[in-house]
């Protein structure tokens, strides 16, 4: 069968436009914000990143990777020196002066949500896959995700029908300093909650630690975020420096945990259910153990 010199030319216009689609897709990355970076790897795009944010530290090959610095800090002489055609970070990158001069000199912006919450991840994973043109793979990433906040949910129930709710205190700190308390409309705050405890500290935000604000709370449960430190180095660091949390029934009883620092930042990143599948068994330690 010949075809029509008409049907030769529209199947070359479509192959030609097919081809210019493919190619507009932006293969010089830059990423500000870890729980992003780490998506992108997962959507097998980890080849086009050329540089990371500080938060970045996850999958460690992202490490080897050119830093521009930390995400609300960011650099515009910095990033421009990567050549990157695109970068994406959540409504915490900045400042927005940097933001703009970037976009002035013909960079793609993209920004997206760090909303701690399932509505906003799969915006974020819909945009992610959109723009690296692996929608199938990000809807198929989201569902996955879903699912283990599902079986996480159940088993918290379960063990919240035998043991009692543990009251917990999120620190977040450097190097053992003063630790800021990790409040309600957190990323944090939504970590304790998911993990089946309940959150002693009733502001909102992040507040400085001090004895005063520590006055009246009990915590069963300490958790521990250090931005500087990490394992036995960091806990001794922390009791060193704050004594006071010494005293606590969580300390006493051997029930303070740690969390990697990176989960708070950027939005719900590929890694929090199984950190929250973590803190769970050191929450409910009659309960077995749930399921990765």
């Amino acid at each position: 069968m010949r075809l029509s010199t008409s049907a030769i030319a529209l199947v070359a216009s479509l192959l030609v436009n097919h081809g210019a689609q493919a190619s507009e897709q932006p293969q010089r990355w830059v990423s500000a914000g870890g729980a992003l970076s780490e998506w992108v790897t997962a959507l097998g795009a980890e080849s086009k990143l050329v540089g990371v944010d500080t938060t970045s530290q996850h999958p460690a090959s992202l490490k080897a990777l050119p830093s521009i610095g930390y995400q609300r800090q960011l650099s515009a002489e910095g990033i421009l020196s990567l050549r990157p055609q695109i970068l994406v970070g959540t409504e915490e990158m900045g400042p927005p002066p940097v933001l703009a001069q970037i976009r002035g000199a013909g960079v793609q912006v993209e920004m997206f949500s760090a909303q701690p919450d399932l509505p906003a991840l799969k915006g974020n994973l819909q945009h992610l896959g959109k723009l690296l043109g692996s929608e199938a793979k990000a809807n198929e990433l989201f569902t996955g995700y879903e699912h283990a906040l599902e079986q996480q949910k159940q088993w918290v129930a379960k063990a919240q029908a035998t043991q009692k709710v543990p009251g917990v205190l999120l620190l977040l700190g450097h190097a053992g300093g003063k630790p800021l308390i990790a409040g309600k409309d957190t990323a944090a705050d939504w970590i304790v909650q998911q993990a089946g405890g309940h959150n002693l500290a009733t502001h909102t935000g992040y507040k400085p630690f001090s004895v005063e604000s520590l006055a009246g709370l009990s915590p069963d449960v300490l958790v521990f975020a250090d931005r500087a430190l990490t394992g036995d180095a960091a806990r001794a660091a922390l009791f060193k420096e704050n004594p006071i949390l010494a005293s606590t029934p969580a300390a006493k009883q051997g029930r303070v945990f740690e969390l990697d620092p990176t989960l708070l930042v950027g939005g719900l990143g590929p890694r929090l259910p199984k950190s929250l599948v973590e803190l769970s068994a050191g929450f409910y330690p009659l309960q077995a153990t749930p399921a990765p």
